[in-house]
């Protein structure tokens, strides 16, 4: 059976590609960051989520993106953009590094775990335009791990699949529907309030909603839910 490392971060979308994943019969081990972000109620969720796959190695790693600044998902006080503000530039909701990151991470310890794939549930389609969830960086990354792994270099490369890279917001939902997920367990609204609980206005929040919206089911979390 394939081994895989993936990046589950509590939202929707890596629950689907882990789900995804799972239903191809390849043995999950699931990696999560607790990077700064304010956010934070993501990391109960990914621990759900991870439970209800069955994904039984669960790594949660401290890796404080906070000191790097340059997002408001990781400085306090800074507002997270409400109610579809746009600018027609990258958000402020963008983690400098974030996913070069994380997936350098996931490279390392999937090598040590004699992994042959990464999944990551990035989206280029209903997402935030953020650079690091582009078709471009995940195959930059896949030709980085074929050069600088030793499992690369022996001539057994290392894949990084990203399974929803071009479906719609309502397609990924469909496609959990189909899978049996309970898209309750899923959070990551930026901005949830002091319970914990979505508000329903941040970018996460819209998109998610639309999304259900246009599948044509009802989000267990019900309209003030986050999405990633």
């Amino acid at each position: 059976m394939a081994r895989a490392v993936v990046l589950l971060s509590g939202g929707l979308d890596s629950y689907t590609a882990a789900a995804a994943a799972r239903r191809e019969d390849v043995e999950l081990c699931a990696l999560t960051f607790q990077y700064g972000q304010r956010h934070a109620v993501e990391l109960d969720a990914a621990r759900r989520v991870a439970a209800a796959l069955g994904i039984s190695r669960h790594l949660v790693m401290d890796l404080d993106l906070s000191a790097i600044g340059g997002s408001a998902l990781t400085t306090a006080g800074a507002e997270i953009p409400k109610d579809g503000a746009d600018t027609g530039e990258i958000p402020v909701t963008y983690v400098p590094g974030r996913n070069t990151i994380f997936l350098a991470v996931a490279m390392g310890w999937a090598e040590s775990l004699d992994a042959s794939q990464i999944i990551i549930g990035v989206n280029a389609v209903d997402y935030s335009g953020y650079p690091d969830c582009r078709p471009e960086f995940i195959h930059a990354f896949e030709q980085l791990a074929r050069v600088a792994t030793r499992a690369g270099v022996e001539g057994h490369p290392m894949a990084i699949r990203a399974p929803l890279l071009h479906l719609s917001k309502a397609e990924i939902i469909r496609l959990g529907v189909e899978l049996g997920l309970d898209y309750g367990l899923s959070r990551s609204c930026y901005d949830p309030d002091a319970s914990g609980a979505p508000r329903g206005r941040c970018d996460s929040c819209r998109l998610r909603a639309a999304g259900f919206a246009a599948a044509g089911v009802v989000d267990p979390l019900g309209s003030s839910a986050g999405s990633r």
